[in-house]
Order: C-alpha cells, then sequence, then structure tokens
C-alpha cells in the first residue's frame, strides 16, 4: 500500500511511501483519501497527521500520469478535501515538499518542518503553474512577495525561511519529526476555528508586483508560464477564493495543452533519458574514482577541477611552468571567494575545497589517479604525446580523458597502449558553471568505463550526454553550420546586429555575433595579420578580439555594453567590394532558414550516423550547452514542432545537402522524438 494508518492515541498517522520520492500519484492520493476519511468517520480520532516514509516528504505531483486518463481524487480535489476535514490536519516536512507536495502541506491546517527541509513550487520550470491551489494558498500565508518569488521563479526556500514567511508553523528537531509532530497535533486538536488558508485574508500589493516582474524581465523573456503565475498570484490579492481558484484552473489547462510545457516537459524527461547508456546494463560495476588529475591549469582546467573539489574529490593538478601553475591556483581560489561573498559557501567551505587541491609541475605525481582529465591547446600532436606518457605513468584501470571539444578521441587513444581506458570529457566554459557534459565513447573505450564517467557526471552535478567520435562531436559540429551560414549572410547584406536580433528573439541568450565576441574573435585565429582572408581576420588583425579587448564584431564601453560599429561595417562593405558579392535585403525569415534549419539538419545527420543516442541527447545538449531556449525543447523537439516538410522546403530554397532522416521524416509525416 502507498499510505497507511497508525494509531498513536487519539491522533491518526497516514504515512505515505511510495518510493523514491512519494510522489502523488494516483495510489498516493486514494490513499490520503481514505485517511481523511478513516478520521472523519472515527470519533475517537481527535487530529490528523499526514508524514512520509523515506528520504523526503512529497517531492511533487507524478507528471508521467499527464498523459494518462485521470483518476480520481485529483489533486485539487485532495488538496480541498484536507482543508475542508473537520479535525486539524498536520503536514509532517522533511525533505522537500515540492509542487503539489507544497500543495498538500499549505492545504493541511498545520505545518511542522525539520530546519533542513525545502519548500518549493517548481512547476514554472515544467511551462506550468501549480495547479492545486498553490497560486492562491501562498500568497494568503505569505504575501504576495514571497509567493511570487516561490511560483514564477520556481526555486525551492528553507524551512526556516518558510516559517519566517508564515508558511511553516513550526521548526521541529532532526530525527524527532514525527514525535514533535504527534505531539503539535495533540497540542491544535480542540482550537477551533481551524486555521483554513482559503479563508486568511489577503490585500493587494501592486508595488511588489511591478518590482518583481523589473527585476526579472530578461529571465522572463519568452517564456508563458511566469506571466500566468504572476496573474494567478495578483488574482489571488484581488479577488475571493473560488474566483481565484477558477481562474487557477483556467491558466493551468491553458499552459498544460501549450506548446512551451510540452517542450519544457520534454526536457525533464529528455535529461533523465540522456544518463541511460544504450547496451550497458545499469548495475555494471564502475571503477573507484578516489582521486583526479587535471592536466592544465588555465580557465578550462582550473573549473575543471572545481567542480571534483566541491564535490569533496582530491585533485592533482598539473602545469608546466611555475607562474602558470600559480596563477590558476590562484584564480581557483578567487572564483571561490567570490561565491563565499555572495553568500553561497562559507569561508571554511572555501578553505576545505582548496585543501583538496595539490598543484604540481610534475607528470609523475598522477601515478595514483583514478582518473585524468587533460586540458590543453586544441594541438593533436599536443595531446598524442601527454597521453603516451600517461601511458607510462598512470596505474592499471586508470580512466585517461581528454577535454577535447573537436579532435578524433580514437587517434588520442591510439597513443597509449590502453585505448579500452580512454574517453572525451568535454566540458563546456566557464567548466565550473556550464551544466552540461559530452562524454565522448570512442571506438575501444570499455563499458565499465563510460559507465563510470557517467556516474561521476551526477556527483559533480553536470547533465552528461554520451556523444560518439566525429569533428565536433554533436554541439561543436551543429553549431559549425550557423557559424559558416551567419558569415555569408554578412557578405550578402545583413548586418551583425539584424542576425543576432533574430536569435535572441528566437529564445537565444545572444546571437552568433555576441558569442564570437564574448568567447574571443582571435579563437582559432591563424596569428599572422598580414593574412586577411575573410572578415574575422580583418578583425582579429585590428586587435577587434571581442569584449575583452573593447572592439569585435561590436565596440564596448567600460562596462562591456555594446554598440554598432562604424568600422566593423567599413570592413564588411569593403570584403563585399572585394569579392564582388551582390547585395540584397536579408530578411528574418531567410537568417532562421540559413543558421537554424541547418542545426536541425546537421542533428539529423548525426542522429543517421549513430553519433548520438537518441534526439532527445541533442536536445539535452543544446539547451544546457548552447543556450537554446527550453520553451522552445531543444533543435529537434522544435523540428517536430515546426514541421520537418517546412525546414526541407527552407533548406532546399538555399541550395543545402538535405539529411536524408530529415528528409524522410519530411516525406512521412514522422517526428524526431516519438
Amino acid at each position: 500500500m502507498s499510505v497507511h494508518t497508525e494509531r498513536h492515541g487519539d491522533i491518526l498517522v497516514a504515512m505515505a511511501d511510495n518510493p523514491p520520492v512519494n510522489a502523488l500519484s494516483a495510489s498516493v492520493r486514494l490513499g490520503l483519501k481514505a485517511a481523511i476519511e478513516e478520521a472523519a468517520a472515527d470519533d475517537s480520532v481527535r487530529a490528523i497527521v499526514i508524514a512520509c516514509a523515506g528520504r523526503t516528504f512529497f517531492a511533487g505531483a507524478d507528471i508521467t500520469e499527464f498523459t494518462k486518463p485521470p483518476v480520481e481524487p485529483l489533486l485539487p480535489q485532495l488538496v480541498d478535501m484536507i482543508e475542508a476535514s473537520d479535525k486539524p490536519v498536520v503536514a509532517t516536512i522533511h525533505g522537500t515538499a515540492l509542487g503539489g507536495g507544497c500543495e498538500v502541506a499549505i492545504g493541511s491546517h498545520y505545518r511542522i518542518a525539520v530546519p533542513s527541509a525545502k519548500l518549493g513550487t517548481p512547476e514554472v520550470k515544467l511551462g506550468l503553474l501549480p495547479g492545486a491551489g498553490g497560486t492562491q494558498r501562498l500568497p494568503r500565508l505569505a504575501g504576495v512577495a514571497v509567493a511570487l518569488e516561490l511560483v514564477a521563479k520556481g526555486e525551492p526556500i528553507s524551512a526556516s525561511k518558510a516559517k519566517d514567511a508564515g508558511i511553516v508553523d513550526r521548526l521541529a528537531t532532526e530525527g524527532n519529526l514525527l514525535e514533535e509532530a504527534i505531539a503539535f497535533a495533540c497540542e491544535v486538536a480542540d482550537i477551533r476555528p481551524l486555521p483554513r488558508t482559503s479563508e486568511k485574508s489577503i490585500s493587494p500589493d501592486p508595488e511588489a508586483v511591478a518590482a518583481f516582474e523589473k527585476a526579472n524581465a530578461r529571465r522572463f523573456r519568452g517564456y508563458e508560464a511566469p506571466a500566468a503565475n504572476i496573474a494567478c498570484v495578483v488574482k489571488a490579492s484581488e479577488t475571493p477564493f473560488a474566483e481565484g481558484i477558477a481562474f487557477e484552473r483556467q491558466q493551468f489547462m491553458k499552459l498544460m495543452f501549450s506548446v512551451q510545457s510540452a517542450a519544457q516537459r520534454h526536457i525533464f524527461f529528455a535529461e533523465r533519458k540522456a544518463s541511460k547508456i544504450d547496451g550497458i546494463a545499469d548495475d555494471i560495476a564502475l571503477r573507484p574514482i578516489q582521486r583526479i588529475g587535471v592536466i592544465g591549469a588555465g580557465t578550462m582546467g582550473g573549473g575543471i577541477a572545481m567542480n571534483f573539489l566541491s564535490a569533496g574529490v582530491p585533485v592533482t593538478i598539473v602545469e608546466m611552468q611555475q607562474d602558470a601553475l600559480d596563477r590558476g591556483v590562484g584564480i581557483i581560489r578567487k572564483n571561490y571567494e567570490a561565491t563565499a561573498a555572495k553568500g553561497r559557501m562559507k569561508p571554511e567551505q572555501v578553505e576545505q575545497a582548496m585543501g583538496l587541491l595539490t598543484p604540481t609541475l610534475s607528470m609523475d605525481d598522477l601515478a595514483e589517479v583514478d582518473l585524468v582529465i587533460e586540458a590543453v591547446y586544441e594541438e593533436m600532436s599536443v595531446k598524442q604525446d601527454i597521453f603516451g606518457k600517461l601511458d607510462a605513468i598512470c596505474k592499471p584501470g586508470a580512466i585517461l580523458a581528454s577535454n577535447t571539444s573537436y579532435l578524433d578521441v580514437n587517434v588520442i587513444a591510439a597513443a597509449t597502449k590502453r585505448p579500452q581506458d580512454v574517453l572525451g570529457l568535454h566540458f563546456f566554459s566557464p567548466a565550473n558553471i556550464m551544466k552540461l557534459l559530452e562524454i565522448v565513447r570512442g571506438d575501444a573505450t570499455a563499458d565499465d568505463v563510460l559507465a563510470t564517467a557517467m556516474a561521476l557526471s551526477k556527483k559533480i552535478r553536470k547533465v552528461a550526454v554520451v556523444a560518439g567520435v566525429c569533428h565536433g562531436f554533436i554541439g561543436n559540429r551543429m553549431l559549425e553550420p550557423r557559424q559558416v551560414e551567419a558569415m555569408k549572410l554578412l557578405m550578402e547584406g545583413a548586418t551583425p546586429e539584424q542576425v543576432d536580433r533574430v536569435h535572441v528573439e528566437f529564445g537565444m541568450p545572444m546571437g552568433p555575433f555576441q558569442m564570437a565576441d564574448l568567447a574571443g574573435v582571435d579563437i582559432g585565429w591563424h596569428r599572422d595579420p598580414s593574412r586577411i582572408e575573410n572578415i574575422r581576420d580583418a578583425l582579429a588583425a585590428e586587435g577587434r578580439w571581442g569584449q575583452k579587448k573593447g572592439a569585435g564584431f561590436y565596440d564596448y564601453d567600460d562596462k562591456r555594453q555594446a554598440s554598432n560599429s562604424a568600422r566593423v561595417a567599413e570592413i564588411i562593405d569593403d570584403f563585399r567590394t572585394k569579392t564582388d558579392t551582390p547585395q540584397r535585403e536579408i530578411t528574418d525569415e531567410e537568417i532562421v532558414e540559413r543558421t537554424l534549419y541547418p542545426i536541425v539538419n546537421e542533428g539529423a545527420k548525426i542522429l543517421s550516423e549513430g553519433k548520438a543516442q537518441r534526439a532527445s541527447d541533442i536536445d539535452v545538449v543544446w539547451i544546457y550547452g548552447y543556450g537554446w531556449p527550453p520553451y522552445r525543447g531543444g533543435p529537434m523537439f522544435w523540428a517536430d514542432i515546426e514541421g520537418a516538410k517546412k525546414i526541407v522546403a527552407g533548406l532546399e530554397k538555399h541550395g543545402f545537402d538535405v539529411a536524408p532522416l530529415l528528409r524522410e521524416k519530411a516525406e512521412t509525416g514522422g517526428r524526431f522524438n516519438k
């Protein structure tokens, strides 16, 4: 049974047990309904305690039920039933009370939580809103400002903050929650009238709403769900509860059937699916990883090291020169101290992380590490030399990984006598912040090496996707045609600001030229100012290397605010004249067809070649590594919405070689994501 009841004197405890996170599935809802009815029918029961076994309170609804026929009681009915009980109901919170779990809690008459617990309503991250009264009860408990933070941003708060806000009534001692909840229930058993959240009064707070919308305008740009959540909270402050609930239900159903919510739910499931490696058993024995080595203390190497230090894994970091090593270690400390200054770490945690770091100039100090990650210059001969040395230095069974973003992992592995121990671990910059990790499976990579890397990605809180060996793997391979076409568009009449604007309006954080300025226009440049073969060469030759130099495709002020550049316009016009390129008006539609459709086309080729396990993995790569807007679900999900037929027509219009798989989808009406 998902819920069983037990008597503690005159208190009835309804104990849910639905591992792993006590999702509010149909069986749980039925069990809670039965418990409320049992208490109502028994005059000897004075109060009810709702509690959960395992590691958490209800951590949300069971979203797998969204596509199934509804089973009553639905969550809104259950929450209303709990609140309508004539006997006090005490919600007993540990772990997390998220989404529907939070709504069950605030529908109860009282709430007691351990200090380590968290409460929140993350539905907005699925393109939804808390549809069981959450948008109406939270503002009545905590006020408009706190409710907006919870429902429209979706970030949980600690139990202590929830108590300060009026959401939690009492904090319990860790490890003694149930006993204190039962005692609390005894205290309040005879108090009348019952404190029903729906009956609490609330005043409008237009100033708080305006300030919240202004502060989060950039964060919410393009999304539908935050605005719906805000509207519901405003409604709660302006109308009776019944009217607000009706509005909440209307908004919930509107979002539920929206493309945006479908896209965001797709990514939710895609992220979890990405961790499944085809052909490898879930229970395969993993290699132990107690200490890792990182070769290179530059931006990437330092960022990679921070991931492991933050997870409590000792790191030996190697550089060739003492000044480079000192500089790298100094940047790691500076990054941690900046985090501490923002209140996200304690000073002792900074010292704990730094205490796990061993800087060295000798690769011989990597002899006993379990995993080495090479993060040096993107040059094959350099990497082959390093891996040849590692082969001689590292102990048998140690995993040897390259952070290469383009190069052939099989060729790197061939520099060793243990290609089965070699794979790619492609972190994204800044490596200590970006969530994506491409795990590149070489032809000889052993199954347990791959599985160990996937398990390790979770430990360092990355979202990992398995990629096959090809130039650029998944993400960078798909990015390349966009960059090529963006440059062609400049030659034919578009401007950097127009191309970038189209991408930003699509939902990207920045366009290709803004991205080039941020990353560095000089990346990949041949370093010969006299050799100018394209627009990028011309910019680099003049020292226009991007934001770091105050000039790139745009001009920048001392606050790195961009403005259109007359000099860049001159350079572009000069190249147009030299190459005798005809000029014409470029429409926004053409920019989409020539920069975004080719991303889909390349994704289809990657799938056909087996370089990605599934279409949803490609979507995960682009959401977490390249800024594709989550509300569009990733390029392959977007292709299904846009329609393969339309994409093929757009590609053919501009002379692209259409991927056979994409053409097949267009002809059959098929979808990439089933």
